[in-house]
């Protein structure tokens, strides 16, 4: 998959220095991966969410942190969309 967005993950950890392993650790992993459905994600990240229009939810380290990505598909294209705490994504609304 090609990961777009990753500069905001870059951000994120400059701010939040814990997390940035486990980042580094999801876009290698999804870099290398081919999701032709969201069955294929599900098969790797058992705790993943899905909301409508092909957005994913990950849960990053022990679910400290939320990652919300777009996924296209049929193009092979992962959006990052959105990173932040758990308590954060609680006040969001998709």
């Amino acid at each position: 998959m090609k990961v777009l967005g990753r500069d905001k993950l870059i951000r994120f950890y400059q701010k939040h220095a814990n997390v940035k392993k486990a980042l580094d650790i999801w876009f290698d992993e999804v870099c290398n991966a081919e999701w032709n459905t969201p069955q294929d994600i599900k098969n790797r990240y058992l705790s993943a969410d899905f909301l409508a229009d092909n957005r994913v939810i990950f849960n990053i380290k022990g679910n400290h942190y939320r990652l919300v990505v777009k996924v296209r598909y049929q193009g092979g294209i992962v959006v990052v969309e959105w990173i932040g705490t758990h308590a954060e994504y609680d006040k969001l609304e998709f």
